[in-house]
Formats: C-alpha cells, sequence, structure tokens
C-alpha cells in the first residue's frame, strides 16, 4: 500500500524540494501553514507528517502539540524540518512529540531512509497494539512484593537466571509494571546500544537522546523526562511524577539500585561470553595439535615398525651368507641401525605420553567449558517468575 506523507511547510521552494525528493516513492498531500495542516490530518489521517519548525501563525511545536492531543492524530509519527541542528532544539521538538527530527538542506536519500523507518514503526507499533489488546484479555499477573526493596530484592534474585539481554530485559519491565511509567532502556552490551521497551518500539529521536547524554551525568532532566546513566545500562523515563515530590524523589533514590544491580548482571555477561569464547579458541588449538601430534605418531610408529622388519631381513641375510657376516663395515652399519631404531622406539614411548597428557587436557578443556556454559545459562528454576513471598522486616 503507498505510503500518505503530509508536508506542512510556509515555504514552496521546500515543498518543490520534497516533491522531487519523493517523487514515486509516497503519495504527497502539501499545506502551506499549521491551521491548513491540521484540518488535513485530520481529513486524510496520513502514514507520516513532515513539519517545518518556523512558520507564520502556529509554530511547529504549536502544530506538532496539537497532534499529538487529538485522538485521531496523536499516534501519527511527525518528522521536523529545521534549519537549526543544535541538541536543544531536537530536545525541543522530541518533547513537542515528534518522533525523529532532519535538518534542512537535506539529502533525498535520507529523507526516504527515515520515512521508511518511520513508516515501519507505525505498522509495528499499530500491530503490538492489537497484541496488546489481545493480551488484555488474560489476567495480569499480581503483585505482591511487599516494599520497594522487597521488589528490588526479587529483581535481583530473577536476574542472575537471566543470561541473555532478551531475558533480563524482561525482568527489568517487569518490575516498572506496577508502577505506571514509560520507559525505555539501552544496554551498553560489548559497547553496541540494544534498546528495548515495553510496546517493542523505540523511535529514532529516543535512540539519538539516549546515546547523545549518555556519558553525562547520573542524572538528566529535562520537561517531565529523566534520564539515569550507569556504563552498561542507561533509562529515559517519559513521564515523572513532577506533581508529585515525594514519589519523584522516591523513584531517584529507588531507580539507581535497580541499574546498579543490572550493570553488575551486563558486566557478568560480557566477562562470561569472553571466557567462553576464549576456552573454545583455545580448546580448538589443542584439538588440532592433537590430531597433527598423532598424525605424526601413527606415522613414526609404522616408520619404526618397517626398520625393525628391515633389520630382522637384513640378519637373517647374514646369517645365511657368512661372506657378509665377516663385512666389519656392515656389521657396524647394522648396528648403528638397530641403535637408530632403539632410539625411535623410546622417542615413540614419549610421545605415547605426551599423547595421554594431550588427552588429559582436551578433557579438562570440555570440563572447563561445560562450567562456564553453566555459569552464563543458570539452571531454570520453575518459580523465579511467580515469587512473591518476600518479606522485609
Amino acid at each position: 500500500m503507498t505510503k500518505l506523507v503530509l508536508a506542512i511547510d510556509d515555504d514552496k521552494y521546500v515543498h518543490h524540494v520534497i516533491e522531487e525528493s519523493l517523487a514515486g516513492f509516497c503519495k504527497l498531500i502539501h499545506a502551506k501553514n499549521g491551521e491548513e495542516g491540521l484540518r488535513l490530518a485530520l481529513k486524510y489521517n496520513p502514514d507520516i507528517i513532515l513539519l517545518d519548525v518556523e512558520m507564520p501563525g502556529k509554530s511547529g511545536y504549536q502544530v506538532c502539540t496539537e497532534l499529538k492531543n487529538n485522538d485521531q492524530t496523536k499516534d501519527t509519527p511527525v518528522m521536523f524540518l529545521s534549519g537549526k541542528s543544535e541538541l536543544p532544539e531536537r530536545v525541543k521538538g522530541y518533547n513537542a512529540g515528534a518522533a525523529d527530527y532532519i535538518v534542512k538542506p537535506f539529502n533525498a536519500q535520507e529523507l526516504m531512509a527515515r520515512i521508511q523507518v518511520l513508516y515501519e514503526y507505525r505498522q509495528h507499533s499499530n500491530k503490538l497494539k492489537d497484541d496488546i489488546k489481545k493480551a488484555e484479555i488474560t489476567a495480569e499477573i499480581a503483585m505482591t512484593d511487599s516494599g520497594d526493596m522487597g521488589r528490588i530484592m526479587r529483581y535481583v534474585g530473577q536476574s542472575y537466571h537471566a543470561h541473555d539481554i532478551q531475558t533480563l530485559s524482561e525482568y527489568f519491565f517487569e518490575f516498572f509494571k506496577p508502577l505506571d511509567l514509560e520507559v525505555i532502556v539501552a544496554f551498553w552490551y560489548q559497547e553496541i546500544g540494544v534498546f528495548c521497551t515495553t510496546d517493542g518500539c523505540v523511535c529514532p529521536l529516543e535512540q539519538e537522546l539516549l546515546e547523545k547524554h549518555r556519558y553525562a551525568n547520573r542524572f538528566v532532566d529535562f520537561s517531565s523526562c529523566t534520564i539515569i546513566n550507569f556504563p552498561k545500562v542507561s533509562i529515559l523515563i517519559k513521564n515523572m511524577p513532577l506533581s508529585d515530590v515525594a514519589l519523584y524523589g522516591r523513584y531517584k533514590d529507588l531507580f539507581p539500585h535497580l541499574l546498579e544491580v543490572t550493570n553488575a548482571k551486563i558486566q557478568d555477561m560480557e566477562v562470561n561470553e569472553k571466557a567462553l569464547s576464549q576456552a573454545h579458541n583455545v580448546g580448538n588449538a589443542f584439538s588440532e595439535l592433537s590430531e597433527l601430534m598423532f598424525a605424526n605418531s601413527d606415522t613414526r610408529e609404522q616408520a619404526v615398525d618397517q626398520m625393525t622388519e628391515q633389520l630382522s631381513e637384513i640378519r637373517k641375510t647374514m646369517q645365511q651368507y657368512p661372506e657378509l657376516a665377516n663385512n666389519q663395515a656392515l656389521a657396524l652399519n647394522v648396528e648403528q641401525l638397530e641403535k637408530t631404531q632403539l632410539l625411535f622406539a623410546s622417542l615413540n614411548d614419549d610421545l605415547g605420553f605426551v599423547k595421554y597428557q594431550l588427552n588429559h587436557i582436551i578433557d579438562s578443556r570440555t570440563e572447563l567449558i561445560d562450567s562456564l556454559s553453566k555459569i552464563a545459562t543458570p539452571e531454570f528454576t520453575d518459580n523465579i517468575t511467580s515469587q512473591t513471598d518476600i518479606e522485609l522486616f
């Protein structure tokens, strides 16, 4: 199905550029000001809205706010078009409800790519909302943990049984279920950002905010949002309770404990993954060495057996022909060959011991990998997700 894009801008040249850039990519509707844009948005329900920031009459921020306050258009992704690239301007756009922000003049390929991302984001979001509505038919698991620290203790126990980011994120968001907070988390795993949220969709601007503030202060506050940073994990809370000072303060005291546990768990996962990888590499190297040595050993044993047979044949021949037995040079050479044969036999015995030791090392390597795998994947406990009997005194 063809994507429908509404472009709201007071500059005719910008409309022309957009038309040229998106020709054949999507269907376009044009509005020359904010009021007209609002009317067309309600009339046509576009998939994406491109919105200029600075316009006569209502500014882009005002138009975006009205779109987000209207039930019909609140879920339509808005991309701001602006000549300003500073971070405060982007934050202002995010606070108004935008999903993305592109700086003029823009590249046609970049514009199409960003529109495609937002379009897929909306399609995925709509599908997830349908899934959530179906899931809401199922009764929610009652949360009966007593007190904040009891719930932290429960999360500590759960995190022990998480051996991948997906499982850890499920336990992480379970902690926030009763708090009615919109939370986005970034796990900085192996220096790569893994972004997660309860509805599965993290828009580009939210990712950018977390990346930009990753190395900022522990707490970053703007509008009703708060970012909390740890080396291996950051969260963006989109609806902090500013009107309730006591609750706001309690959350700021509570959440760092949760992130500290999560940070330690991710560090542990990284160490285990690295150790397991190194153990596999060392094991593979020993296996290759063992195969090579076994192959050489077999060849050497065959050579020693062949030499023994040849010496035996030479002795028989010398016994049959007395003139050969009296040949001192030949006798000396045979004696030297016998010594060499004994030396090779002794060497084969030594190599047999080396082979035994290599087998022992390979067995130990297998046990080490099994142990590391068990650490990385703890034994599953049936009642870990339903643990509700924590009591604090």
